[in-house]
């Protein structure tokens, strides 16, 4: 039987193929640095707001809340604070698979419109004084704004920078992220301590808590316009192309995948973000209100010692950033859990102790072992999801985290001193996150040095 010629098979016409991914990402060194400037800006102003809230917090229980009872108006001042962590997770579940959909920038800058929208809008709000009890209603909504928005924030801005970077400098350039957020506490606090110590207090009662809330408008202009310069992330532009060719076709995912597809990875995110939060929330937006209302220490001296703190933070963020990159996430997280664990109740005897040096000692110990956390977090966050659904779990998880445990950490543990009567209850607080954070830990795997997943390699 004679054999059947080679073009007796007419071959099949070309079928369109999905472009593949690229073997390895070659990153710009300067369009990374521009994306970690304009996600750290976001996070600046963010935390700029929340610090200012925290630090000016006796006085705006004293505009929007009147009571005879000083822990009552602070009691609730934070429940107003703590509101708007409520709506956080309902953020999440809106940002965040839309970022997974349409992409990061778009939606990075829609939160930061609605950040800066919020914080302007309450430096205009009446007083209680003027319009009664319209007064912290208006507050109240304004601060559902921002906690609906910010619910994509910390998120996007941390999958941002972590698409961006390279692998084995991930660590160093997420670090960056809690260097924003603690310059925007810095400025906060040092805003709120000059007007403490140059303001007298019915200037300060009148007119002068409104400054810094007002000042967020400008922030937000810059914000958007470095926002909206960078391009969309390499890892998100592969998923598209990977998903379709055509430009309408944006990936779609459901909550379905994004919360029952990632249960394990949303369980130690949840367990993360808790000790990182708890001890955060505690040091950074607690002690001020501490130190003065249970303590009785003079309020401006306070503020000195926390922003001394923050600036000691600032310097070492960077170093210890790297120093995740050469020795891993999982051991510099671990030494802040077992360093929390071991050392809360001392710091907090110290820091009881009433004196300078002792205070500065104590909240300077805390300070440093929280930078285990800020140094870590950005980039072992983003690394525990596939890009496909990074954005949208991510923020589900994070939220739902700060959420329950985060943001009422200065409600909760006021209530408790004010149950208990013990003054010792930021410590235990923290101890408690610290066991849990321990755990997360333990279950958690090593990402320094290796690809995202579901990402190629970045180099």
């Amino acid at each position: 039987m004679p054999l059947p010629s080679a073009t007796a098979v007419t071959p099949a016409a070309p079928r369109p193929r999905t472009p593949a991914p690229p073997e390895a990402y070659v990153t710009d060194p300067a369009l990374v640095k521009r994306a970690v400037k304009a996600a750290a800006l976001g996070n600046a102003m963010e935390w700029f707001d929340f610090g200012v809230y925290s630090y000016i917090a006796v006085t705006l229980g004293k505009v929007f809340f009147p009571s005879g009872n000083p822990t009552a108006q602070l009691l609730s001042t934070f429940g107003a604070f703590a509101a708007a962590f409520l709506v956080r997770p309902l953020g999440g579940m809106v940002f965040g698979p839309l970022g997974d959909r349409v992409g990061r920038q778009k939606v990075l800058a829609l939160t930061m419109i609605m950040m800066a929208a919020g914080t302007f809008a309450i430096g205009l709000i009446p007083s209680y004084a003027t319009i009664g009890v319209g007064a912290p209603l208006l507050l109240l909504a304004a601060r559902l704004v921002q906690g609906f928005s910010t619910g994509g924030e910390y998120a996007g801005a941390s999958t941002f920078i972590a698409e961006y970077a390279p692998d084995k400098k991930r660590g160093f350039f997420g670090s960056w992220l809690e260097f924003g957020t603690l310059a925007g506490y810095i400025g906060g606090a040092g805003l709120v301590t000059l007007m403490t110590a140059f303001l007298s207090t019915e200037d300060l009662l009148s007119w002068g808590w409104r400054v810094p809330f007002l000042i967020a408008g400008p922030m937000g202009i810059i914000g958007l316009y470095l926002r909206m310069r960078l391009e969309e992330t390499p890892a998100f532009a592969a998923e598209l192309a990977k998903a379709s060719k055509q430009e309408a076709d944006r990936p779609k995912v459901r909550l379905r995948e994004m919360v029952a597809g990632q249960w394990r990875a949303l369980l130690l995110c949840v367990g993360l973000v808790l000790v990182f939060n708890v001890t955060d929330y505690m040091l950074l937006s607690y002690m001020p209100s501490y130190l003065t209302s249970e303590l009785k220490y003079d309020e401006t001296h306070g503020l000195l010692v926390v922003l001394g703190v923050m600036a000691l933070m600032m310097i070492v963020q960077p170093f210890a950033g790297a120093l995740t990159d050469r020795i891993g996430r999982r051991p510099v997280i671990a030494a802040g859990c077992v360093g929390f664990l071991a050392l809360s109740v001392p710091a907090l005897l110290l820091i009881r102790q009433g004196s300078l040096l002792a205070v500065a000692l104590g909240m300077g110990a805390l300070g440093l072992l929280l930078v285990c956390f800020t140094s870590a977090m950005p980039a072992a966050l983003p690394a525990l999801f596939p890009t496909k659904v990074r954005y949208g779990s991510l923020s589900i998880g994070f939220n739902v985290s700060v959420s329950l445990f985060g943001g009422t950490t200065p409600l909760v543990t006021t209530a408790l001193i004010g149950a208990t009567g013990n003054m010792m209850m930021p410590a235990y607080y923290m101890m408690a996150a610290a066991v849990v954070g321990g755990v997360a830990v333990w279950f958690m795997t090593e990402s320094a040095g290796r690809p995202l997943p579901g990402s190629a390699p970045a180099v």
